[in-house]
This record gives structure tokens, C-alpha cells and sequence, in this order.
């Protein structure tokens, strides 16, 4: 993403043109056109750290942890449906943290097993942590969909085809649904926090709002002669 453009008022001015003509169509699904989103812009005194780096040190300041008992943790909470975390990945994002001195590790011994390093997050690591989800809960952040590419160049289809196709995306969304539900009601019956089962609420709300917009829109390609 461009990085924003900063204002007088210390606010991020996140802005995207197009040129030439624009369907009425997208202008309905990308407000943003010609305008300006305004969001306040925030100071934080740490170094910003990767959403990668978060992931692992949030599943840290839960609990000390080794590597493994990293890696299955995020399997069980399908944590890779919403955060790019690859299994080779997560040792050398748990090496630059305790480069950083946000964690610190220690080999331990249990029994007859191998031993197996620990990792614990230090006071600095607690509060880098915590500002990094300030930011994070502060900041909208324009999500890049490469349906909109497919919007842009859709005139050189047919008015039948784009029905068709909008008809396929609907149902890989309805699909969508089905998983994003199943996943709320096995949060509910874990009898998870609120905010963890807000993982499948939000997307939920998201994915609803896009059918009805493909929808809407198709229903009014139907009732056109051309793009």
C-alpha cells in the first residue's frame, strides 16, 4: 500500500484517482474515487513491528512457549485463515524478537526428552506489544481485491458473461458464509471470548455487504443492453 499523505492537521489523507471514464458501478463500490478518507493520525513512540511478528508475540504474552507448542496453537485456532504465518517462518520471526529483546529463551529439560527452548516475552516485549495494538485497532487499512481488476476491464465481456460470472462469485461467497457461520457457532460452543469470536463476526459482516453489492449490481446489468 502508498504510503498516506500527511496534512497540516497531522492527518493521513489516504486518496485514488482513475482516469478516463468510470461505470457507475464501480463508483458505487469504491466511494473512494475522487475523495479524500480522512483518519486521524496517531503518534507512537516504538518501532513498528510486522504483523507476523505480532501474531507470535501475542501467542507469547499468553504464556511462555516452545517452537512446536507455537506452531499447534496456531493450527488450532485456524489462525493461518487470517495471518500469513508459515510453519518454517516461525522461528526465524521468534529469532528477530528476541533480537529486538522483546522476547528471551531458555533451554529446558523434561524428563528423557530432547531439550527444547522456551520463549518468554520481556517488559519491553509487553510494551511494544500493546502499541502495536493500539495502532492496529486504530488504523483502517484499504484491503487490495483483485475483483477490481476484473470490475475495470469487465467491458470487454458481454453483458451475459458478467451475469454469469457475478453468478459464480456468488456462490464461492455463499461458500464463504457457510464456513465464516460454522466457524462462529465452534467458537460459541468453545464458549471463547467475545473478541476472539469477533474473528468470524467481522469478515461475516464484511462478506454480507459484498453479496448484496454484486447482487444489486447484477440485477441491474440484467436489465441493461450493455456494460
Amino acid at each position: 500500500m502508498n504510503p498516506p499523505h500527511l496534512d497540516r492537521s497531522g492527518s493521513e489523507r489516504f486518496f485514488f484517482r482513475t482516469g478516463g471514464s468510470v461505470k457507475p458501478g464501480f463508483l458505487a463500490r469504491s466511494i473512494s474515487i475522487e475523495k479524500f478518507i480522512t483518519i486521524p493520525h496517531i503518534e507512537y513512540s516504538m518501532c513498528r513491528i510486522s504483523n507476523i511478528e505480532v501474531a507470535i508475540l501475542g501467542l507469547l504474552c499468553e504464556m511462555p512457549r516452545y517452537g512446536y507448542e507455537i506452531e499447534k496453537t496456531i493450527e488450532e485456532r485456524n489462525m493461518r485463515n487470517w495471518t500469513e504465518i508459515g510453519f518454517s517462518s516461525i522461528y526465524y520471526v521468534l529469532k528477530k524478537l528476541e533480537e529486538k529483546e522483546l522476547i528471551r529463551s531458555k533451554v529446558e529439560v523434561v524428563g528423557n526428552k530432547p531439550p527444547r527452548k522456551v520463549y518468554t516475552v520481556t517488559d519491553e516485549g509487553y510494551s511494544v506489544m500493546k502499541e502495536n495494538v493500539k495502532q492496529l485497532l486504530s488504523s483502517f487499512e484499504r484491503v487490495i481485491s483483485a475483483f477490481d481488476l476484473g470490475l475495470m476491464n469487465m467491458s470487454l465481456l458481454g453483458t451475459g458473461e458478467v451475469i454469469e460470472c457475478f453468478g459464480t462469485y456468488l456462490r464461492s461467497i455463499d461458500d464463504t458464509l457457510v464456513f465464516l457461520n460454522d466457524s462462529k457457532r465452534e467458537m460459541e460452543g468453545f464458549g471463547l471470548p467475545k473478541h476472539v469470536i469477533a474473528l468470524a463476526t467481522r469478515p461475516l459482516a464484511h462478506v454480507h455487504t459484498e453479496r448484496k453489492w454484486v447482487e444489486d449490481y447484477r440485477n441491474v446489468l440484467e436489465k441493461e443492453e450493455s456494460i
